[in-house]
């Protein structure tokens, strides 16, 4: 029989894509779709459960279901809103799903989609982070904290239950003209908004290289944690060059005020704290994922900013300021 597998989080277009591609493995026999939210695109093949992992109900879709693999995809950062909503749906929601996982005889194997974010953003950060160094700044609220404790969860279950395979992806932002991220909105803005007298080294993951990790992750044992990125980081002169935007310099102070009020005037969500990474960037490495998880990513950051940019409109200011990067 085939692996019977529970999908969190399937409301964003990654988990939406994700489980309606693992229910046309052969190997996989049923997926089960679970957001509060409903999906925005079609979920054929998948059944989909409207439910809050916060809730009993998640423990009673693991035991009816017979589910035996747990995908959870349902930790994500916030927008523009009210941060204490987010956070408890990231970190209190994860532990009522482990819980539910703790008490679900069945359940075999658990698949944390986890972000680069957790390594934090500062002028302390190395090159590149390894699966095993902590953040080099610290970490101490928002999105990269909730991570933090998500993963603390996570291996406390696998201690509770070590007959749980668990596999946790640290995964760079997807860039990607079908997948609905931050900074996918980002970088469809006239000018990209930077912070003055910085040039971050950024990497990002392309949707194919994200979906698959996923699957090998979920139909066969890898267990560990992996970085997931595709290799080459980029400084931001560059891919505003590539993408035919010119760079709009912020001072540093006035970033975290100036970037939402251009999203709500472009008509899309910009978080106030994007201005760590704007500043100091991140770069992953990959060594374990080829090495141990066994998997090469097809795309580098660069080939994923060039099929960005094709799909792009010229802005209005773009050969203006596109040659001075």
């Amino acid at each position: 029989m085939g692996r019977v597998v529970l999908v969190t989080g399937v409301s964003r277009d990654l988990g939406a894509r994700f489980a309606r591609l693992l229910a046309t493995a052969p190997d996989v026999d049923k997926v089960v779709g679970l957001d509060v939210y409903p999906p925005r695109i079609d979920l054929t093949g998948v059944k989909y459960v409207r439910a809050d992992i916060r809730t009993p109900v998640v423990g009673k879709v693991l035991a009816v279901e017979e589910v035996d693999t747990v995908v959870h995809l349902g930790v994500g950062p916030v927008g523009n809103g009210p941060r204490g909503p987010v956070k408890e749906l990231n970190v209190i929601g994860t532990m009522q799903l482990l819980a539910a996982c703790q008490r679900a005889p069945g359940v075999e194997r658990f698949v944390l989609q986890s972000a680069g974010a957790v390594y934090g953003t500062s002028s302390r950060n190395v090159a590149m982070f390894t699966e095993s160094m902590p953040p080099k700044g610290g970490v101490s609220s928002g999105y990269p904290k909730d991570l933090i404790e998500v993963e603390g969860y996570v291996r406390g279950f696998g201690r509770r239950r070590p007959d749980v395979s668990i596999t946790t992806l640290r995964m760079a932002m997807v860039i990607s003209p079908t997948v609905d991220t931050v900074l996918a909105s980002y970088f469809r803005l006239p000018a990209i908004p930077g912070v003055l007298g910085f040039d971050p080294r950024m990497q990002f993951l392309h949707e194919e290289d994200a979906l698959e990790v996923l699957r090998l992750a979920t139909i066969s044992e890898r267990p560990g944690t992996f970085n997931v990125a595709g290799p080459g980081p980029m400084m931001l002169s560059q891919i505003a060059r590539r993408l035919r935007r010119p760079l709009l310099r912020i001072p540093a102070p006035a970033f975290g005020t100036v970037t939402p009020t251009i999203g709500r005037v472009a008509g899309i969500s910009l978080p106030g704290d994007l201005r760590p990474y704007f500043m100091h960037g991140r770069g992953l490495d990959t060594t374990a994922l080829r090495e141990i998880f066994g998997y090469e990513p097809k795309w580098t950051t660069e080939e994923i900013i060039d099929a960005f940019a094709a799909t792009l409109e010229p802005g209005p200011l773009a050969f203006v300021g596109s040659a001075r990067g």
